[in-house]
């Protein structure tokens, strides 16, 4: 089983490489957390996922610090990086969203994984939630499972934040993700978005996914699709929920949510760093 770790950003509002940006006490990186709590949940593998520019810094910086350690491999995602019958449009200069991330990885994920984002540090429960799922449904392809973390507790001191507002049925699989662009906790303590109110514990998704090779597959033939219907938008981004959602709503596909208490947190701009260091200290 693999821990697909997505470090291709290229860190625009942060002002440079999150990814390899030490804040922990001994100089670690967020994602040696999700490596190591991923090692010790019973993951085989770490692949990162990251772009051709940074490859040589990235190897030789955070790559070899895991390579005596644990079983590691790399996916390079390319603009470029097109179905047959495409190319890149003009004007268009980032990659295509976190789905085309995985999608790097096409030829080295051949059966269950995990994802997270490089920046964010989940805690450990998240990665022991997903792996153990994924081992008692190892003989349903299309049942995948999603970590979801209480709203409250993956808040930003600085400003609104975007987070997947989650609602499952009543056996905890997922019927849809809402994308609530403003969040925050506004001076009577409660949490709003554009007037609507969300309770502390509303189970969120912050891109922690457990998927079986039947995902990939669906990105792979749906990726053309995209393409095509966002023809003429340079910024376009073909994104995991999205084509989950598609999914969900085909019936392709269903996707368990597992509850965790743990403490999110991540580094979207420059003044979170500060905040993230010292949160780092206690772990």
């Amino acid at each position: 089983m693999d821990l697909l770790v997505l470090a291709a950003g290229m860190g625009s509002r942060y002002g440079g490489l999150k990814q390899m940006d030490p804040v922990g006490p001994n100089g670690e990186f967020i994602l040696d957390y999700s490596v190591r709590f991923a090692k010790e949940a019973g993951f085989d593998r770490v692949v990162f996922v990251i772009r051709k520019d940074i490859e040589k810094d990235f190897k030789e910086i955070v790559g070899s610090h895991w390579e005596d350690k644990f079983n590691v491999a790399y996916a390079i995602q390319d603009l470029s990086d097109l179905p047959e019958g495409f190319s890149v449009p003009e004007g268009r200069t980032k990659p295509w969203g976190t789905a085309h991330a995985v999608l790097a990885a096409r030829e080295i994920i051949s059966d269950s994984f995990a994802v997270v984002n490089a920046d964010d540090f989940y805690g450990a429960e998240g990665f022991k939630l997903a792996y153990e799922y994924l081992k008692q449904t190892e003989a349903e392809p299309n049942t995948f499972c999603m970590v979801a973390y209480e709203l409250s507790k993956t808040l930003s001191n600085y400003g609104g934040v975007s987070r997947g507002i989650c609602e499952i049925d009543e056996d905890s699989f997922l019927t849809k993700i809402t994308e609530r662009l403003a969040l925050q906790r506004e001076a009577d303590g409660v949490i709003r978005d554009s007037g609507d109110a969300f309770a502390d514990d509303t189970p969120v998704s912050m891109n922690l996914f457990g998927f079986k090779r039947s995902y990939m597959d669906a990105l792979i033939a749906r990726f053309p699709e995209f393409l095509k219907q966002s023809e003429g938008n340079p910024k376009a981004e073909y994104q995991m929920p999205t084509e989950l959602g598609t999914m969900l709503k085909a019936g392709a596909a269903k996707v368990k949510l597992l509850r965790t208490t743990s403490e999110w947190f991540g580094v979207t701009s420059r003044e979170d760093r500060a905040e993230v260091v010292e949160k780092l200290k206690n772990i």
